[in-house]
């Protein structure tokens, strides 16, 4: 069953050819470190944020496009792609404060962020610490909404994963790799939708920097034990924002029963289920993606953020927590799974 928030006549827009010049990647100096960021369009500002590993260059095919009736922004975030690789703090927390002063250096006030992956639990993480400067939120097989991630990512956390890095860089290693993703077909695991994307991720990281960047970030979201930050105990803040939740049924890195129970934490959210798509559900069908951001941010009013509603949402608390509230069997249940869920919580 798909939620689907209440709408309103869908404007018509002032549709505008994006030219390849627009593009290109840009970049800013933001506190010492020159960060990449393309931008394209004009309209009510876009903001699309890639996962870990990844770039600018996930959303390339999809800017002109998006950008016909918006300003799109899409930065490498820091560590990543053509953003410098400081040794810094790579959390979500300072993931959300880079884009809000990215954002500021562009004069956008505000902005729908979507967000992927990691990409993803940045979005939410910006929209609780500036919730006055988020419009809407587009998570996209997001991290940050439950434990269970794929099995490589948490070896990737562990001691040593530089080394193991590095040697899938060594001469032979690809004629290795072709052999597993060829059996991960033959079997229709899913991880056979989603390998050749994560490998691609380890070929845009060519040198010790990069991959030190890339273990820092995971490190910062992922141990041994799977995601170790969550919004799960916080996202009954969303209350009042548009929320639309897409994901890949088959996503073999973060499993699409994350999407429910985040669907259900997120109140008046919308869910969309891209049968057969892995964890890239934008590469695999990217008209349906686009179809249903542009219908989202149309059909959707901006979120109207107040103190006093915050405060309210606030004191009220999660839902189910309060004094009063029925103890049932399933409240104590999810409320045992938060629990577990906010061991390490992003703030």
């Amino acid at each position: 069953m798909v939620d689907v928030q209440s709408r309103q006549p869908r404007r018509t827009p002032r549709l505008r050819s994006v030219g390849d010049g627009e593009l290109r990647l840009r970049h800013r100096v933001v506190h010492g470190y020159r960060r990449a960021y393309r931008m394209a369009g004009e309209g009510p500002a876009l903001v699309l944020i890639h996962g870990i590993g990844d770039s600018s260059a996930t959303w390339a095919d999809l800017i002109p496009d998006l950008a016909r009736t918006h300003t799109v922004i899409a930065p490498d975030l820091l560590g990543h792609g053509a953003s410098d690789k400081p040794r810094a703090d790579y959390s979500v927390a300072a993931y959300a404060n880079g884009v809000r002063d990215l954002l500021a250096t562009l004069d956008i006030e505000s902005a729908t962020l979507v967000g992927h992956s990691l990409g993803g639990g940045v979005a939410m993480q910006f929209a609780y610490q500036f919730p006055e400067r988020t419009e809407r939120l587009v998570l996209v097989s997001a991290g940050g909404v439950g434990g269970e991630v794929n099995p490589v990512l948490r070896a990737v956390s562990l001691p040593g994963a530089q080394l193991l890095l590095s040697a899938l860089q060594l001469p032979g290693m690809g004629f290795q790799v072709g052999l597993f993703l060829r059996l991960m077909r033959m079997i229709d695991a899913d991880l056979a939708r989603d390998a050749p994307e994560l490998v691609n991720l380890v070929d845009a990281l060519p040198d010790a920097t990069s991959r030190s960047a890339f273990i820092r970030t995971l490190r910062a979201v992922v141990d041994w034990r799977g995601q170790a930050v969550t919004m799960l105990d916080r996202c009954y803040l969303t209350e009042g924002m548009p929320t639309m939740l897409l994901w890949g049924s088959r996503d073999s890195v973060v499993p699409v029963r994350h999407a429910h129970g985040a669907h259900e934490a997120m109140p008046g959210s919308r869910l969309e289920i891209f049968e057969g798509a892995g964890h890239f559900p934008f590469h695999s069908d990217p008209a349906r993606f686009l179809s249903l951001v542009e219908e989202f941010t149309a059909t959707t009013a901006p979120a109207d953020w107040s103190r006093e509603k915050w405060r309210e949402l606030l004191r009220a608390g999660r839902p189910g927590t309060a004094a009063g509230q029925p103890d049932t069997a399933r409240s104590r249940a999810v409320e045992r799974e938060l629990r577990e869920a906010s061991e390490r919580s992003a703030t």
